[in-house]
């Protein structure tokens, strides 16, 4: 016998988990796409088979809701006396020495610079002429952050303390990070009614989960050896806890206080929309509706003052400081008390130091005369980015390719040249060896001609199960599948689709910009001087102020909300691209560095796949991110999930808001499980 023929047959090469899925979701676009046609509920689930319409869950919530709705009318005017005392308190304390307070708090904290950023926020809210609306946005603050504190420790204790109930806890955490914060006012406004006590609430239940999350890291960050020392000289477990726990976990504790600070001041001026004190919440909301874009920015850059004050204050308190002298702060409050006394005496009233409204009505008068100006080039970017970019994604090519957009109607053999133009490019990749990515882009460009807001329901389930398995396995995929069937019996598909297409073409922006702006940032330290604190500025800018820019110059519509949803989505995506580009190890620089490699060589051999998984939390930040502004940029023209979820609270359609809310809820956490297994899958592979 020959040797050929003695030699043992060629092994088949083996296909990947990530290969299976794609091919299943390929298969299953492409039954679709043929039987749709014959078929059309398979992209239209018709509405006899809505299990559960919003009507029914209204009916059901508000008999469930009666009970206890005594009780929260009883809590209602209980926590209205801590907020009219806190008020009154704000509104009664001199600005000379509110001022000064501050500015000394400031000193203490962080020296002159400190004091000098206290100093000249609040002068600048001052001469804004919003100070009353300023007071009285703080008092809601002040009263809703202890509140929050205490529910975020004792949920951190609990999780430390009782091992059982820490995974639970756990997921109730990611369940409140992913629903939208317009879903927490219906249900309140029902049970609390309507008035700044709802805001309070609201604001306390959204700031919480941050400081739960980080009492509960700190916890697990306690050295081993510190709780072992504890233990061996006879520490009962409350001496544990709270003489050696908490403080060793201090700085973490901080930083949730820190978060618990900026949430709660975002989410008190999202409560404006149901009522408040008159504050700056309200002022924003009301001059936008009223197209004075000068006084709305000027408003908006009053919350960014003390947002930024805020950040800066109580972040730099989980952090050690150098000492300053006391007698210092006592001398600024020694000035404050003067200026008081020689000014505020004679000038109580802070609207007579209001210099800035000239400004904002020279704002509205300049930006009058641009978009007079220059109206049809902001027309024609806004039509050309909708026309050629957002319509097709949204309704695919079939539908937005028309004669009066493009120049020529798309017709069937179009679509046919497409599909087979995307299965050759697909089998190219995949007979150079790269066999997922060649079906993957066969089933992007399918996306693309089909538009993601008609994609069939079969195919989006397949689609999330088998992103579920690769991603987490069968547990995963499973709960992936029935959370979206539990959105396609309800009623809201159609919706939810709107929402996803919105959420994607925003990432898809994100990815590109911020993955280049971060790329830059990496390789050349002199753009990263540039951008950082651009991105600081960024992340301290509360949801609802991101609006105001895009609405002076593109006006209400998708393509505002599109800008809004991007602009608050890009950091995280920048900061996290260049971290993992930086943060690659020496020693395999050096290895690469050795063997010849370029720059080019070293960033995409090298540092790119260690950067991977620190990239793709920055994708999953950026998803969650661009979900929660998504309920906000209904404010000015979306017909999504958002849009549901704001008409369901003017009209206090409890169904719908709960309804809206859980779907969009639903979407975020199904993207954030998936992109947290696709990373946690990157970090095992690198022996992470």
């Amino acid at each position: 016998m020959s040797a050929l023929s003695e030699a043992p047959p060629a092994a088949r090469p083996q296909l990947g988990p990530g290969t299976w899925a794609a091919l299943v979701t390929l298969l299953a676009g492409a039954l679709c796409l043929i039987f749709a046609p014959r078929l059309p509920w398979l992209t239209a689930w018709p509405a006899d088979w809505v299990l559960l319409d919003t009507k029914s869950l209204s009916a059901w919530l508000e008999a469930a809701l009666r009970f206890i709705r005594p009780a929260a009318r009883l809590v209602s005017a209980l926590l209205a006396y801590p907020m009219g005392w806190a008020n009154a308190l704000f509104l009664a304390t001199p600005w000379p020495l509110f001022i000064g307070i501050v500015t000394a708090i400031g000193w203490l904290i962080g020296g002159a610079a400190m004091a000098s950023l206290g100093f000249l926020g609040l002068v600048f809210v001052l001469i804004s002429g919003y100070w009353a609306e300023g007071m009285s946005t703080l008092a809601l603050v002040a009263v809703s952050v202890p509140v929050a504190l205490l529910a975020g420790l004792a949920i951190g204790l609990l999780a430390n303390e009782v091992p059982r109930v820490k995974g639970a806890v756990q997921v109730l955490l990611d369940v409140m990070q992913t629903v939208p914060t317009f879903a927490y006012l219906t249900p309140l406004v029902l049970l609390f009614g309507f008035g700044p006590v709802v805001g309070l609430i609201a604001s306390a239940i959204y700031a919480a989960p941050p400081m739960a999350r980080n009492v509960i890291l700190g916890f697990e960050r306690v050295e081993t050896e510190i709780k072992e020392a504890a233990i061996m000289s006879g520490a009962t477990r409350f001496q544990q806890l709270f003489q050696v726990e908490i403080p060793a976990a201090g700085r973490q504790i901080m930083v949730g206080f820190n978060q618990c600070l900026m949430a709660a001041l975002s989410m008190v001026i999202i409560a404006a929309v149901i009522g408040g004190f008159n504050d700056i919440g309200w002022e924003v909301l009301l001059t936008m509706r009223k197209a004075l874009f000068g006084q709305s920015l000027l408003a908006g850059l009053v919350i960014v003052a003390f947002a930024v004050v805020i950040d800066r204050m109580s972040g730099a308190l989980a952090f050690e400081r150098a000492r300053h002298d006391r007698r210092v702060a006592l001398a600024i409050l020694g000035v404050a008390l003067l200026a008081t006394l020689l000014v505020w005496w004679r000038h109580p009233d802070p609207e007579a130091f209001r210099l800035l409204t000239p400004l904002a009505e020279a704002v509205d008068k300049g930006l009058g005369a641009f978009t007079a100006s220059q109206g049809a080039t902001l027309d024609a970017l806004k039509n050309n980015a909708m026309f050629y970019g957002l319509l097709p994604l949204r309704i695919g090519l079939d539908d937005s390719v028309l004669p009066f957009t493009w120049g020529f109607q798309w017709t069937a053999w179009m679509s046919g040249a497409w599909f087979a133009v995307a299965a050759l490019a697909g089998l190219a990749l995949a007979l150079s060896g790269r066999v997922t990515a060649g079906i993957a882009l066969t089933i992007g460009l399918g996306i693309i001609e089909t538009g993601i807001a008609q994609l069939p329901w079969p195919f989006v389930l397949i689609g999330a199960g088998a992103l579920g398995h690769v991603a987490g396995g069968r547990r995963l995929a499973l709960l992936s599948v029935v959370l979206l069937l539990a959105i396609l019996v309800s009623g809201l598909w159609d919706r939810a689709l709107l929402s996803l297409y919105l959420c994607t073409a925003s990432v898809v922006a994100c990815v590109l910009v911020g993955g280049a702006l971060g790329l830059a940032s990496a390789v050349s330290p002199t753009v990263w001087r540039v951008v950082r604190p651009v991105c600081d500025m960024l992340q301290t800018i509360p949801l609802f102020v991101f609006l105001i820019p895009v609405l002076m110059f593109f006006q209400i519509g998708e393509f505002s909300a599109f800008l809004a949803i991007c602009a608050y989505a890009v950091v995280p995506m920048i900061r996290y691209t260049r971290h993992g580009l930086v943060e690659t190890p020496p020693e395999m620089v050096e290895a690469a560095t050795a063997a010849g490699a370029t720059t080019w060589q070293m960033l995409r051999d090298v540092r790119a796949p260690w950067a991977a998984p620190t990239i793709l939390l920055g994708l999953n930040q950026t998803i969650l991110y661009a979900f929660s502004m998504l309920v906000i940029a209904a404010l000015i023209g979306t017909t999504d999930l958002g849009q549901s979820i704001f008409l369901a609270l003017g009209q206090a359609d409890i169904g719908l808001g709960v309804s809206a809310g859980a779907a969009m809820a639903i979407l975020a956490f199904i993207a954030d499980r998936l992109v947290q297994g696709f990373a946690r899958g990157q970090r095992e592979a690198l022996g992470l």
